[in-house]
């Protein structure tokens, strides 16, 4: 069933709240003692945490569930509540925490709705810069604490000409790392390390291309509605749609550029 705009608009304005109150808990604690940890669990490959992830999503979760005890939720850092129920909310309370030890601000805070199994609204938002991206089937805007304005990615006829992102390659591995080469041999520019704030540049009409691997699906929700009611495509290397439990992900301002790199991708996928 698709959502009437004024539910649509009061679950907007909802996440734009939770994006809030999650950056009242994380701001005190960036540049600052952030309680490290490594949740690796001796795998050898770093895998960071701090007190500003789990406290972020705590206040996440306590506000939805004082304003909808019957929503579900899942989260990065504390897992599946009601993962079935007919609106759920899925949380990755910093996206880009390597960046956030670094003291770099690159780092979001992701924040998706499902209704019905299908990602319906979405926010990313970066408190220390003050934006929230928001997006749904009403569209998608940019929230500064000057104003507002629209979101529309912007035209961009070829990936020669496409300037894209990724997290890291050396998360690619083997017939992944070989057709990531390709694109990044064809493409105009690629950069690195900017994680989920790279999905709000292509919406912005800055970046026209995103491509990453692996990801969970707190890591690609919020970003659908958004790119969408923008204008903009997303799906997996395939082109098909994203599954529930996230995987591969491709963005394209264009739906040409879109085209082009699920082809180059295909042999991967």
């Amino acid at each position: 069933m698709t959502l009437a705009p004024d539910r649509l608009e009061a679950f907007e304005s909802l996440a734009v709240r939770l994006a809030a109150v999650a950056g009242e808990t994380i701001l005190p604690l960036f540049r600052a003692d952030h309680g490290l940890e490594d949740k690796s669990g001796g795998s050898g490959r770093f895998d960071p945490v701090t007190q500003a992830d789990r406290a972020a999503e705590a206040a996440i979760r306590a506000v939805i569930s004082r304003l909808h005890p019957d929503h579900g939720v899942i989260g990065e850092e504390y897992g599946e509540d009601r993962p079935n129920a007919e609106y759920v909310w899925v949380l990755d309370p910093i996206d880009g925490t390597r960046a956030f030890i670094c003291g770099l601000p690159l780092w979001t805070t992701l924040i998706g709705l499902r209704h019905e199994g299908r990602p319906v609204v979405g926010a990313i938002g970066q408190s220390y810069l003050g934006e929230v991206f928001v997006g749904s089937a009403r569209g998608s805007r940019l929230i500064r604490r000057d104003g507002e304005k629209a979101l529309q990615v912007r035209p961009c006829p070829a990936l020669s000409q496409a300037l894209g992102a990724t997290t890291d390659q050396n998360l690619f591995k083997n017939a992944e790392a070989l057709a990531f080469g390709r694109l990044r041999e064809a493409a105009r520019l690629i950069r690195y390390g900017c994680d989920a704030y790279a999905y709000a540049m292509v919406a912005l009409g800055s970046l026209d291309l995103v491509v990453e691997t692996g990801l969970k699906a707190w890591d690609i929700e919020a970003a659908i509605p958004l790119i969408q009611g923008a204008g903009g495509m997303i799906g997996d290397w395939s082109g098909a749609p994203i599954g529930r439990s996230g995987g591969r992900m491709l963005i394209a301002g264009d739906e040409r550029v879109f085209t082009e790199v699920s082809a180059l991708l295909g042999s991967a996928a």
